[in-house]
């Protein structure tokens, strides 16, 4: 009788945190088809007897999306796992977020660098790095032009295994519309001054190990979303903790993109709440 091959120890690594997400996400109140599809994920991963990084080689990011109950938002995931030896989505979600330190893998980024990315962007994934390269955004960091920008982005595309920028949720002009965005930030801002989400300990400005950081995981039509609060330098710099909210949005491949709500300070949508980067679209949907 032929024995069956072993699961390589890679792939049980990531099945365990995959189903790591899921567990999360079921304490938090996600929507159990995103907890469903970690899950199964974790099985399909879980049950190879060809190792990850095998499969990466040979067909990069989707030779894994061409396996079963593995979308593209999971493949992009175990393929920062493999890459990087973290992820950014289930860190944040644990509080254990460490940007500066992920973005340092980058060649050619230091510490200031990084620091000055996480504080001006409010991103905190190789993904939404690279969307911001691509789409100009990185080039409004100071000590970033366009030459240290197409750098940047060459090499969080090579680390994440693709030669140009991927469709990721929310490019194309395929996006949450402002009033879904400014109504899941009232849902948050409102659950959470009342005390009714569950709080995480983030790992950083956090000295007391408080869990003080709500989340919320809510689902608007077509897009899965998580807020929390900012948990930038900046943010505590202007004592904008409780102001500054950061909302991640899913596809229903659970690729992930990301937003920021604020109140404005200036022009004709002061006092306004606003997501940055977005603003000509408030003015119509206030006007």
């Amino acid at each position: 009788m032929t024995a069956k091959p072993k699961t390589p120890e890679s792939n049980l690594r990531i099945a365990e945190l995959l189903r790591l997400m899921a567990g999360i996400l079921e304490q938090q109140d996600a929507n159990p088809f995103r907890i469903n599809a970690y899950r199964h994920g974790a099985d399909t991963i879980a049950g190879l007897d060809e190792s990850v990084e095998t499969i990466l080689d040979r067909g990069g990011v989707d030779a894994l999306i061409a396996l079963p109950t593995i979308g593209k938002g999971i493949a992009l995931a175990i393929n920062e796992i493999v890459n990087t030896g973290r992820w950014s989505q289930l860190d944040r979600l644990r509080g254990e977020i460490e940007p500066e330190k992920l973005f340092q893998t980058i060649p050619n980024v230091g510490p200031k660098l990084a620091h000055e990315i996480h504080d001006h962007l409010h991103i905190d994934t190789l993904e939404a790095l690279e969307s911001a390269a691509y789409e100009g955004r990185l080039e409004t960091v100071p000590g970033v032009g366009p030459r240290k920008s197409s750098a940047i982005q060459a090499s969080v595309a090579s680390i994440l295994g693709r030669a140009r920028p991927a469709r990721l949720a929310g490019d194309g002009g395929i996006k949450p519309a402002i009033s879904d965005l400014l109504r899941v930030d009232a849902e948050y801002r409102k659950k959470a001054a009342a005390k009714k989400l569950p709080a995480i300990s983030p790992k950083r400005f956090n000295p007391e190990n408080r869990a003080w950081l709500p989340v919320l995981h809510t689902t608007h039509g077509d897009w899965h979303y998580t807020a929390v609060y900012s948990n930038t330098a900046r943010a505590h710099q202007l004592k904008k903790t409780d102001d500054w909210v950061v909302i991640y949005f899913y596809d229903h491949h659970h690729q992930e993109a990301q937003c920021t709500v604020v109140t404005e300070t200036r022009g004709s949508l002061i006092g306004r709440r606003v997501v940055r980067g977005r603003e000509p679209e408030c003015k119509e949907y206030y006007r």
